[in-house]
């Protein structure tokens, strides 16, 4: 599973303080609330009660979930440094490695905006992984922080992008003109592909670098021994973590954690009022009661978490065994950047079927009813949540339907057949100057060597192709032309559907 010890456990016992991690104080302190005989005058308009605005929503969702919708500053509930909500947060950030840690109402999207701004407290110089998610970029616009880029390994063949290494970033860093703020790396990667987290943030530290790590894939990380670890435990400055993705709190729930080192105490300030900016003054009681359970759920559950590894290694074993499915995580020990994989995700390799992946998808969804995350046109990948118990037998018996209903191809195995990615363009102008410039609308032909007002990027595999402020290559227009015409691929953010016009900036 590893090519590097330091990226997973090295016993079994868990590798933070178990004092209070059996408790679920804000989840508690809001079903107390609840449960009283109380009369709501004031927001959210529901009431609370059944009996008057909330009847509706009780029809639909059951008796508790409008009286457990609390407003923010209550007594006893959130207010206060000593508050069950503080409590919860100190609980999450102790059994995560954090310093401090912050509930999310609007997804790793919140945390990513957040982190972008947060860093610019420390200069405006970046380098950030290419791959990066496009809620980071949105943030590089808000902040007006000057990006520089290190692209991640690609698996040209399943149209899959995964990680960057610390020797990659070194030689990245020391060829910097002007000093580097901070970092922006991706581990995991979608599918299941871990960094030397360890490596990259002793190489950041070494060039005064802060470490971003969007973890968004991984927030059930460091909670049993064949998980890799925590990506703060392993350095990370501040680490994105979309909880509801696989560890199971409610969907748009995500924390935010900022880590332990010498840069602490200088980001904690800007982190403070950058979460400030981005979040609701109105956060979801139940999305926050929901990241609570799911922290005291991970703590409490290795034995769950296990048998989850178990079933997802399981379906691992069978497929591996089937003569026309493989497994890609067998495929990852040809990239240099990973070094653990994510046994909860399992990506299948149905190259061999004469449908590609996206039909195979949607032939489970309609005739099994089993839905997986996503597909590329030679992968479909599975995600087990960490506890989750699916049943191996009816996802086996609806992969042997769907082999002999999609049939096996003559020949060659299906390939994305995309041209590669086009060499990163000139950053010309601040990513925030050229998204807020004037515009002006011109055809794919019009737009070579102008400059770029919007981020373009292509699927797959989903690494941004062109961002405001770059200039835009001939190289560029004929990939993503590539791309969006063929059966299979779709660029985001662009004007239409085939690229056959771009938004650049006004001369």
């Amino acid at each position: 599973m590893t090519k590097n010890e330091n990226a997973v456990w090295s016993s079994p016992t868990p590798l933070f303080d178990l004092t209070g991690q059996d408790e679920m104080p804000y989840a508690d302190a809001v079903k107390k609330h609840a449960e009283q005989n109380k009369i709501n005058l004031m927001v959210p308009g529901h009431s609370g009660s059944n009996e008057a605005g909330a009847h509706a929503i009780a029809d639909y969702f059951g008796d508790r979930i409008a009286a457990l919708d609390i407003p923010l500053m209550i007594e006893g509930i959130d207010l206060g440094s000593e508050s069950p909500m503080m409590q919860a947060r100190r609980l999450a950030a102790a059994a995560w490695g954090a310093h401090k840690t912050w509930f999310l109402s609007n997804g790793a999207s919140q945390a990513n905006r957040t982190a972008a701004i947060a860093v610019a407290g420390l200069g405006k110089n970046v380098i950030m992984q290419r791959s990066s998610h496009s809620s980071f970029i949105d943030g590089v616009l808000a902040a007006g922080l000057k990006p520089s880029f290190i692209s991640p390994s690609v698996d040209y063949k399943n149209g899959a992008s995964h990680g960057v290494t610390p020797q990659a970033l070194e030689e990245q860093l020391a060829a910097a003109d002007e000093p580097v703020a901070a970092v922006y790396v991706v581990s995991p990667s979608y599918f299941g592909a871990t960094a030397d987290v360890a490596g990259i943030a002793e190489v950041a530290h070494r060039y005064g670098a802060a470490l971003i790590v969007d973890g968004a894939w991984g927030p059930h990380f460091g909670f049993h021994e064949k998980l890799p670890e925590s990506p703060v435990r392993l350095g990370a400055d501040i680490v994105i973590s979309s909880t509801h993705k696989l560890a199971g709190s409610l969907t748009q729930s995500a924390m935010l954690h900022l880590g332990k080192s010498e840069f602490t105490e200088r980001l904690l300030p800007y982190m403070e009022r950058a979460f400030s900016m981005t979040s609701s003054t109105s956060q979801s009681a139940i999305l926050s009661v929901s990241l609570d359970i799911a922290r005291h759920t991970l703590v409490n559950g290795r034995a769950n978490i296990g048998k989850s590894i178990e079933i997802a290694n399981d379906l691992r074993d069978r497929i591996r065994l089937h003569p026309h499915l493989a497994v890609l995580d067998d495929t990852f020990k040809e990239f240099d950047d990973i070094v653990a994989t994510d046994p909860l995700r399992v990506a299948i390799d149905v190259s061999a079927l004469a449908h590609d992946g996206h039909w195979v998808r949607g032939y489970l969804q309609t005739e099994h009813n089993i839905f997986f995350e996503m597909s590329t046109s030679t992968v479909i990948v599975a995600v087990i949540g960490a506890g989750a118990r699916p049943s191996v037998e009816r996802i086996m018996a609806a992969l042997d339907d769907v082999v002999h209903a999609a049939g096996l191809r003559d020949g060659a195995h299906i390939s994305e057949q995309f041209p590669e990615l086009p060499a990163p363009s000139e950053l010309v102008m601040l990513p925030r100057d050229a998204y807020f410039a004037e515009i002006e609308l011109v055809s794919a032909a019009e737009a070579v060597g102008r400059i770029s007002a919007d981020s373009l990027a292509a699927y797959p595999p989903g690494i941004p192709n062109v961002l405001p402020g770059e200039i835009i290559s001939k190289d560029l227009v004929e990939f993503l032309s590539a791309v969006a015409t063929s059966p299979t691929g779709y660029v985001r953010g662009a004007h239409d559907s085939v690229v056959s016009k771009y938004r650049v900036v006004k001369r």
